[in-house]
């Protein structure tokens, strides 16, 4: 495979940097421009190790439409595809690529999808992904000896941005940075009119994945950088109860659910607003799910 080009990144020979040591290591500076650079070669590599579905596939014009539901990202530079893979996954990279794995969209309905997009561009937005990368790239540059960066020399390795993907794979993100990534999530679904409990039903449907011997393999990628879903779930669920809405049955998952939708409809109260504690709302929001 050819090797994309990055003029900011320098990979040097590891016999020749034996001498840096820790020192190089702690001199090694990388700025937000040259992470996201980084985060752009590495996606060239992962794209081309992935079978990417063109824009006629219907899991593309799916995935479209779900991404056309967010109004509020604008600014994010996003390009999205979908993986053909038996992975259950979703990730967001630092340069703004996100990409979805149609195993994934197999197993959730587009609310569903939309939150869990919607978790991964929290990631992007609380710098979350940059920290990773940064984290990740300081690890491998150690292993081949990198004392900095230079705005003059060439192409990263195949081998240092294979070995970057798998630290990246081995860093989980914290509990905290799970737990906001998720209320970014809550805010994309409540201010774009999508079930507040998508997130809630995400995690559970990958919880339920987990559970199962023959579906453990293709969840395992996502579970271990995404950790505590169960305890997430519960987390999501009470904050959007929190919030008064109600939980209603979330439409099957697959393909088939790309029309409809979801709609956040507050439930009329009865009498003045004194006693709305006494109607039979109790002041709560309900969802209601248009059939397909």
């Amino acid at each position: 495979m050819m090797m994309a080009s990055c003029s900011s990144l320098k990979v040097v020979d590891q016999n020749a940097a034996a001498n840096a040591g820790a020192a190089a290591l702690q001199a090694l500076t990388i700025s937000d421009a040259q992470i996201s650079q980084l985060c752009s070669q590495y996606m060239v590599e992962t794209d081309g190790q992935n079978t990417i579905l063109p824009a006629s596939n219907e899991y593309t014009q799916r995935l479209n439409r779900i991404m056309a539901r967010f109004h509020n990202i604008s600014d994010m530079n996003l390009n999205y595809k979908v993986y053909q893979s038996n992975t259950v996954n979703a990730f967001a990279s630092g340069d703004g690529s996100v990409r979805v794995y149609s195993a994934l969209m197999d197993v959730m309905n587009d609310d569903e999808l939309f939150a869990v997009i919607g978790h991964e561009l929290g990631h992007l937005k609380n710098k979350d992904v940059r920290d990773a990368y940064r984290t990740a790239y300081l690890i491998v540059a150690a292993r081949y000896g990198i004392g900095a960066f230079s705005q003059t020399a060439g192409a990263i390795s195949q081998g240092f941005l294979g070995d970057l993907g798998q630290q990246l794979a081995q860093n989980a993100y914290s509990r905290k940075q799970e737990y906001e990534a998720d209320e970014a999530s809550f805010q994309y679904c409540i201010t774009n009119g999508v079930d507040p409990f998508a997130m809630y039903h995400a995690l559970n449907v990958l919880v339920a994945l987990n559970g199962n011997s023959g579906t453990q393999s293709a969840v395992a990628q996502m579970f271990s950088t995404h950790p505590d879903s169960g305890k997430r779930a519960t987390r999501i669920k009470e904050m959007a109860e929190a919030a008064g809405y109600t939980m209603t049955t979330p439409k099957k998952s697959g393909s088939n659910s790309s029309s409809g939708g979801t709609t956040i409809k507050p439930k009329q109260s009865t009498g003045n607003n004194n006693n709305s504690s006494n109607s039979g709302s109790g002041g709560k929001k309900t969802i209601s799910i248009k059939k397909n």
